[in-house]
């Protein structure tokens, strides 16, 4: 009973506004239409300052650059690996059982190793 009384009486305010926007309409058009415009205005200015304040906040610039950050990584190990991670490993028959090539892990490409001279003594006498 009490969903059907809430629609009722939203049916109803929508009935009135409906009416009152139509009277307003015909007894001053030009001036409703101006009413329009700044209300149009004023939601508009709002929204814009809204959008300043919650901007300037930059936890939200940092947590937005990771969320790129790691839908591009996601994109470049599918792109690399050529399956998604969630794959099923039982799904074939003789799949589990072979070895493939492709299961041997990879150093990553962006990390190189630099040689050192940790072996080389050290001239004290330079020093």
């Amino acid at each position: 009973m009490k969903n059907r009384t809430s629609n009722l009486l939203v049916a109803g305010l929508l009935i009135l506004a409906l009416i009152g926007i139509t009277g307003m309409f015909i007894g001053n058009p030009i001036g409703f239409l101006q009413k329009i415009a700044v209300m149009g205005f004023i939601v508009a200015a709002i929204y814009f300052v809204v959008r300043l304040i919650f901007k300037a906040n930059p936890q939200k610039k940092e947590q937005r650059a990771f969320l790129k950050a790691a839908r591009q990584s996601k994109k470049r190990l599918q792109k690399r690996g050529g399956e998604s991670p969630m794959r099923n490993p039982f799904s074939g028959t003789l799949a589990p059982l072979k070895k493939s090539s492709k299961t041997k892990k990879k150093t990553p490409a962006h990390l190189t190793v630099i040689d050192g001279k940790k072996s080389k003594k050290k001239n004290r006498a330079s020093f």
